[in-house]
Order: C-alpha cells, then sequence, then structure tokens
C-alpha cells in the first residue's frame, strides 16, 4: 500500500491519516479472537486500571502471540509508514489498549515522542503511532482526540503524571492545550475524534497531541496500537523494560497481505514466558556501556 501524494501532503498539514475499514472482519475477528485469553495472563506486560482487574494496556503480544506477530508484520500498516519516512523502521512499541466497558479510564493529553525522548532517548521525533481498532469506535466509548496540526510545534512542555492512572505518562499542562487547540480553530475543528468500525486504522505523528476520555458506554474500545522507529533512530536509553519499549532494532521484514487469514510462519521468542532479559533496565545510555565495555 502506497501513500498518495495528496496524502502525504495532508499528513504533512494535519499530522495524522484516517483509513476507515482499512482490514477486513474476518482479519479482525483473528484479533479479537486472542485477545480475552491474552488479557487473561497475570504477567508483568498486562497493565491495570487502577484499583481495577480491567486490562488497560497490554504490552509486546507479537512477541507471544501469533495472530499480532503477523499484524506488526503486515504490509497495510508497515508500507505507509516506510513511505512516510523513507526508511525502514523497526518496533519500538507494540500495545493493545483495551478501554473495557464502564471501566477504561481516561488518557491525559500528550504526545508520545514526550515519553519516548524523556524515557527511551530517542533521538527525533522519526516514530509512527499506528491505531487498528479492534472494535466499533463512536463518540460514547471513549474516542481518540487529536488537535490537528499540533505535530508542527515540536516537543511541548511536559509533566511526568505518575498518580491519575496506573500507567505514567508525560502530560501536557491544561493552558497550552487551549492554546493549541485556539490554534488548530477552536470549536470548529480545533479537536478532531477520527470513528469508525472495527479494522479502521489511524496514522498519526508521534508529535501529535492527543488523548481520549474514559468509557462509561457498555461498548469496549479495545484498538492496537503499534509504534514503528526509522532504523537510525533507535532509542538509546533501556531506563523501561523491553517489553514497553523494544530494544531489537532489525528492520520489519513484511509478510503477504492475506498475513491475517492464513497461516504463516512467526518467530515467538517469548511463547513461554517473559525472559529475564525483558524486564532489566538501565538508566545509562547504551552507548555509554559499550564504551565502558
Amino acid at each position: 500500500m502506497k501513500l498518495t501524494a495528496q496524502q502525504l501532503e495532508q499528513f504533512d498539514r494535519e499530522g495524522y491519516l484516517f483509513f476507515p475499514g482499512q482490514f477486513k472482519p474476518g482479519e479482525v475477528r483473528t484479533l479479537t479472537d486472542a485477545v480475552p485469553e491474552l488479557y487473561s495472563r497475570r504477567e508483568a506486560y498486562n497493565v491495570r486500571e487502577k484499583g481495577k482487574d480491567a486490562v488497560r494496556t497490554n504490552f509486546a503480544a507479537h512477541m507471544y502471540s501469533e495472530p499480532f506477530a503477523r499484524l506488526a508484520r503486515h504490509p497495510r500498516m508497515v508500507g505507509p509508514v516506510m513511505d512516510l519516512f523513507d526508511e525502514e523502521v523497526y518496533m519500538h512499541q507494540f500495545k493493545i489498549n483495551g478501554k473495557m466497558a464502564f471501566e477504561g479510564d481516561v488518557w491525559q493529553w500528550h504526545q508520545d515522542y514526550g515519553t519516548w525522548l524523556n524515557d527511551d532517548m530517542m533521538p527525533t521525533e522519526r516514530a509512527m503511532n499506528v491505531a487498528i481498532f479492534l472494535d466499533d469506535v463512536n463518540e460514547y466509548n471513549g474516542p481518540l482526540m487529536f488537535i490537528p496540526g499540533s505535530h508542527k510545534k515540536g516537543v511541548v512542555e511536559a509533566k511526568h503524571d505518575l498518580t491519575t492512572t496506573s500507567y505514567p505518562l508525560w502530560t501536557v499542562d491544561n493552558d497550552l492545550i487551549e492554546q493549541l487547540v485556539e490554534r488548530a480553530g477552536g470549536k470548529n475543528g480545533g479537536i478532531v475524534s477520527p470513528k469508525g468500525p472495527a479494522g479502521s486504522m489511524i496514522l498519526f505523528h508521534s508529535c501529535l497531541v492527543h488523548a481520549s476520555v474514559s468509557n462509561l458506554s457498555p461498548w469496549n474500545r479495545v484498538a492496537v496500537y503499534l509504534s514503528l522507529c526509522a532504523v537510525s533512530n533507535h532509542i538509546r536509553r533501556f531506563k523501561r523494560p523491553e517489553f514497553i519499549a523494544h530494544r531489537d532494532f532489525t528492520p520489519i521484514e513484511m509478510l503477504p497481505d492475506d498475513c491475517l487469514l492464513e497461516p504463516y510462519p512467526v518467530d515467538l521468542p517469548w511463547k513461554n514466558g517473559l525472559p529475564a532479559s525483558a524486564l532489566q533496565t538501565s538508566p545509562v545510555p547504551f552507548d555509554e556501556m559499550k564504551r565502558a565495555a
């Protein structure tokens, strides 16, 4: 799948592209059928909502689940990101966010690159988010909200919020959000919220400011979030566990387009459990570690 000149221009201007129904119902079913068992596991890679049993985020499913390992190599997802970067990419982060009915909590206003810069020492914003809906997304079940064009601001000041939810974020101050929304059009388009059927896909810039409200509806809003990074832009510090911020910078090799419907073989290095190395962290940049060795 190649992006058109018009799509490239739109991405540059607004910071995101929306592809309703990018994946067909049968392809989505392959993924959704695997989610309950993954969420049931009592593993470090399942982060649960604060004070609840509902899963907020499942990390690194592509390392131990065949359907998600194939999704991580899907040309309809990887190809457009390579078009935007004109470079091979690796998987920096893989999440299945479970904003569950009645229990899914808020995601505060933030830029993902703010976290990748502050925690992982990713050199530049040459990394991309891909969101794939596993449920229908409507105005009631906590859809993503974007501030169009906010990526043009570059990296903005953020504070480390360790208390609001169970997962810490580098969040953006309300005053700056108000300024960015006003600059983007205020009540006339200053905030947008792509909604659509399961299988829809969003590409969005790592500096695009975004958030989502809690899910008070009776409908789940589960989505896969893949963060692909240009190989030359790989992270420089392993402050976070490997199941959150990956350390294998090997370029992704795409599978055929029907890979969610056919059992193409994939490597599952964590199929039998998390290795001890996946939990190890270091505050020291790995370039310094190599020099010390």
